[in-house]
């Protein structure tokens, strides 16, 4: 065939050409074989020392406030908190919603009277702190009676009230007020099915969420006790802290409903990979030792749990999976040939641990890729730590704990249940594993070449893909909950009110869950002059996505503050006039002033809530209409903020969610070039140094960056966005195709040296180590597809991508990866080459 003077260095050279790292896997080798309980003894030893890192516990970090942080608009928001919510106040409001469900006619007499029992019951009780309640029911009693203040007035009203009366008093109160009802509600009918009691607790500032829960469920205990209202049936609780608390509630669910699911399916394929129980224990105890290597690294560096290192653990998973069938797997392969336990033991340890090592490096690298972004930080470390801890267990500790339960087995004579590997030559498998070689035999470079326009046409529509982000990825659909709710226990999950609430939400209400957005201030210039001005010019003609009345957004701001003021009190008319230089109805001048006398005014509270006392930063909150986009109102309340004269900042959950979708655009592209560099000059040096042949490591990336493309075009034909949990599986995609790829190609090179025959050595690689990696692959696309019966939505799309990557990495190894040796090894045979 070819000339191995010319196409690369004989078996012996090469062995001499690996240098200190040959040196290494000998004496690796030898302390494997010749010490193999120490090796098992000291590794347990460093096992309880990590077992240190898990009781110390680095808590549990869930939902979206793990991304948000860093942002500019979060800053912003949160100066706005630190401004106005909490500031000199010794207390600071926290809202919640009761939702009155009653599938008939929520504003019938009866039942308005319930509401006003519960507003009556809650506000009198000191230990509920609540400071403040409203209604539809409060609306239609002021109707009936202005005078009424307090809930048993209204009570008495409605009580009082003719049917006539009572729908007069409804329909006025909705062209007055517009009642918080669904939008089945017409002021002829009079007639609504839900609607919503809005209740404002008096909290101190920096409220432990665990003191918020316990108030709702007082509050919800107070609703049952009302004849009529029952939590399991017509009435919902919601407050903001039930969604930190359900994040973390759903994530323990996932978690409890995925991983046995994971372990009882990866069992199955592990058994039929291995076909013996001693090692099967060896495999999954070593898999066992990584997780708790790697859990313990976690809570030793202080790393909370979340949603993304879930996944972390589905990748370590892979690659352990992967590590372990290939070693029991060419151990069988030498012990079948006719050698020893020790004889296999470092054959097979000798050419694997070089294999390993470039596997670990470059994995690393392309899961290390992911710490330069801050949304995929803690991911990037775990996963990088948890390749390295699963490369020195799969490395020594299992071929240590091989040696000496064969050794020992052997002593006492105990059968062997598995000693062939997955495939023998000429099965109906090995032979299907052969057609990437069938492949490369008939026409290899017009294929490469059909490859590469394939792969460079799915890489552009890949590029279409979308990004993502908002609390809704985090939670499941009620449909899905209501089925997992049948599981027994302990896999069964609790109900979570937020889906509950959000479905009310869209389709009884219509109405968007974030209602509005905002604009931060931050500007000395609003002491004087155009301050002022300035707001009410960002007002004026507003996009689309802003509720609006006349030219002008809807909106609360300190302008709106000193408007509303200046209706009810002339004095402070004259003041405005008095500082107003233009005419406009808007002071210009002397701002402080009016400033002061606002402040000192009853209208002091709600200009705190608008401006600092310092008057140099004000916030703009301004009402979004019910479809409104989140790409849309992000960009038009940036374009307003820029566009102020002021030092201005869009904010609110809308825009941070936005802002945190384009950086995941952005660090996903960065990781991804970031993972490709280093693993190619990885590659590159690692085969340079280990084989004399650089380009192996080139020939490597070719299936890799194709399977790669594929993955991004699947992502946008199946409408599955970039989010930061599923942002790092571009780079991660590249680690685990260098797995596959990197064992094949090692394994050709090993079989390549020992024969002239590019096309034997092939077939050879491909019985043998096609016969591993098709193992691995399908334990771990069904380990890593289990994910999709999470009930966390970013996981199920992360395991879905992942369980793809992994498929697309092996059949580019398999299909691809011999038709690029084949000319290469064409190509570097020629006379020029």
């Amino acid at each position: 065939m070819t000339d191995r003077s010319g196409g690369g260095p004989k078996q012996g050279d090469r062995t001499a050409s690996s240098g200190s790292v040959g040196r290494v896997a000998e004496k690796t080798t030898d302390v494997v074989t010749n010490r193999p309980w120490t090796v098992v003894a000291v590794f347990f030893v460093l096992t309880g020392f990590f077992v240190t890192g898990i009781v110390a516990d680095a808590g549990i970090e869930a939902g979206d406030d793990q991304f948000t942080e860093g942002t500019e608009s979060e800053q912003a928001f949160e100066e706005i908190q630190e401004d106005f919510e909490r500031g000199d106040r010794d207390t600071g409001a926290v809202t919640a919603q009761l939702v009155v469900d009653t599938d008939r006619n929520v504003l019938a007499k009866q039942n308005l009277l319930r509401i006003l029992t519960f507003q009556d019951r809650i506000e009198t009780r000191e230990e509920l702190r609540v400071e403040s309640t409203t209604s539809s029911a409060t609306f239609v009693a002021k109707q009936l009676d202005p005078a009424a203040e307090t809930p048993e007035e209204m009570s008495q009203a409605v009580e009082e009230a003719s049917p006539r009366q009572l729908r007069g008093a409804i329909a006025d109160a909705d062209a007055e007020a517009e009642l918080p009802v669904s939008t089945d509600f017409t002021r002829q009918s009079a007639r609504a099915a839900v609607t919503q009691v809005g209740i404002t607790y008096d909290l101190p500032p920096n409220a432990d969420t665990d003191v918020e829960i316990d108030l709702l469920d007082r509050t919800e205990a107070v609703a049952n006790s009302v004849d009529g209202f029952d939590s399991d049936d017509n009435i919902l609780l919601f407050g903001e802290a039930i969604v930190e608390q359900e994040n973390e509630q759903l994530l323990g669910d996932s978690a409890a409903v995925v991983f046995p699911a994971s372990i009882v399916l990866i069992l199955f394929f592990l058994i039929v990979a291995y076909r013996d129980p001693f090692d099967l224990a060896l495999g999954l105890v070593s898999l066992l030792l990584t997780f708790v290597w790697t859990f313990g690294f976690m809570g030793l560096a202080g790393i909370p749990f979340s949603e993304s290192i879930i996944t972390v653990f589905a990748l370590i998973l892979a690659v352990g999976i992967d590590f372990g069938i290939h070693s029991i797997n060419r151990y069988r392969e030498e012990r079948t040939a006719g050698a020893d336990i020790d004889e296999a033991m470092v054959v097979s340890t000798r050419q694997l641990l070089i294999a390993f090592v470039i596997v670990a490096l470059t994995t690393t690298f392309s899961f290390g890729a992911n710490i330069v972004s801050d949304q995929t930080q803690n991911f990037g470390i775990v996963a990088s730590a948890g390749v390295i801890f699963t490369f020195l267990i799969f490395s020594l500790f299992l071929p240590a704990g091989k040696v000496g339960l064969d050794r020992a087995r052997a002593d006492r004579r105990i059968p062997a249940f598995g000693t062939k590997p997955i495939l023998s030559e000429g099965s109906l498998v090995a032979r299907g594993l052969s057609v990437g070689v069938s492949i490369s035999r008939v026409a290899p470079a017009m294929f490469l070449v059909v490859m590469l326009v394939f792969g460079g046409s799915v890489a552009v529509y890949g590029t279409g893909v979308d990004a993502d982000f908002d609390e809704e990825v985090f939670f499941p659909e009620q449909e899905r909950v209501e089925q997992y709710q049948e599981l027994p226990a302990p896999l069964g999950v609790d109900e979570y009110v937020f889906i509950e609430y959000l479905e009310y939400i869209e389709e009884d209400f219509e109405i968007p869950f974030e209602e509005s957005v905002t604009i931060y201030v931050d500007d000395p210039d609003l002491r004087e002059g155009d301050g002022l001005s300035e707001i009410d010019r960002a007002l004026h003609d507003p996009p689309a996505v802003y509720q609006s009345e006349n030219r002008q957004a809807e909106a609360n701001s300190i302008l709106g503050v000193i408007e509303s003021h200046a209706e009810s009190d002339p004095e402070f008319a004259d003041t405005v006039t008095r500082y107003d230089a233009t005419g406009d109805e808007i002071p210009n001048r002397e701002l402080a002033t009016v400033y002061d006398e606002l402040f000192a005014s009853a209208a002091g509270d709600d200009a705190r809530d608008q401006l600092t006392t310092d008057y140099t930063a004000t916030r703009i909150d301004i009402q979004l209409t019910a479809d409104a986009d989140q790409d849309a109102v992000a960009t038009e309340t940036r374009r307003i903020a820029d566009g102020m004269q002021l030092d201005a900042v869009a904010t609110g959950q809308l825009v941070i969610f936005e802002d945190v979708a384009e950086e995941t655009t952005e660090a996903a592209i960065v990781n991804l070039v970031l993972a490709s560099l280093l693993t190619g000059i990885v590659l590159v040096i690692a085969f340079r140094s280990l084989e004399e042949r650089a380009v192996y490591g080139l020939l490597n990336l070719v299936p890799v960056l194709g399977s790669v493309a594929l993955l991004v075009a699947t992502m946008r034909y199946l409408d599955i966005a970039l989010s930061p949990i599923t942002a790092p599986i571009l780079a991660v995609a590249i680690g685990l195709g260098v797995d596959y790829t990197v064992h094949f190609m090692h394994r050709f090179v090993d079989e390549y040296e020992t024969n002239d025959d590019v096309f034997r050595a092939l077939v050879t690689t491909v019985r043998g180590t096609g016969g591993a990696l098709t193992g691995s692959m399908i334990t771990t696309v069904s380990g890593l597809g289990i994910l999709y019966v999470a009930l966390i939505p970013v996981l199920i799309e992360f395991g879905l991508l992942l369980a793809l990557g992994v498929f697309y990495a092996w059949l580019s190894a398999i299909v691809v990866l011999p038709s690029a040796i084949v000319v290469w090894d064409r190509l570097a045979d020629r006379p020029d080459s």
